[in-house]
């Protein structure tokens, strides 16, 4: 018999996070979007730029999407506009805030929104990959203690 050779196997296709990113940094996009495929199980469905742009992906694809990554500072409107928008979210869709400016204050004003978890992104990188993971490992025991 064959052993899975990676988590990804021992998990299931199924079980990646479908995830949606809110960051207009393209350099920063691109390798958050390259970290998440490759370390932590999710698949980036799409991303926006700015608030008006991630509120309508939302609006229109609610239940598409397991976990979504918002920066508070875009181009255009706040990310804290689009963490409103997604308040009414199902239970288990997450919402994690990634930002260069994740003070107290901050960190307060997203837990008003309902926010799952706030990171650094000069220093926490390594958290949201673990919370990404921890999320992947909670879906698929929920999935197993369903099937079984």
């Amino acid at each position: 018999m064959r052993l899975p050779s990676s988590e990804e196997e021992w998990l299931g296709m199924d079980s990646r996070l479908q995830t949606y990113v809110v960051e207009d940094n393209l350099t920063i996009r691109e390798n958050l979007i390259g970290t998440l495929e490759e370390l932590t199980c999710s698949t980036v469905v799409g991303f926006a730029e700015t608030e008006s742009g991630a509120r309508a992906w939302l609006l229109g694809h609610g239940g598409e999407w397991d976990l979504l990554i918002v920066d508070l500072f875009l181009k255009q409107g706040s990310g804290l506009g689009v963490l409103q928008a997604c308040q009414s979210r199902k239970p288990g869709q997450k919402v994690v805030v990634l930002s260069n400016y994740a003070t107290p204050d901050i960190r307060r004003r997203c837990a008003e929104f309902g926010v799952d978890a706030v990171f650094d992104k000069s220093n926490e990188i390594e958290a949201l990959v673990d919370f990404c993971l921890m999320q992947v490992r909670s879906r698929a025991a929920h999935s197993s203690s369903e099937a079984g």
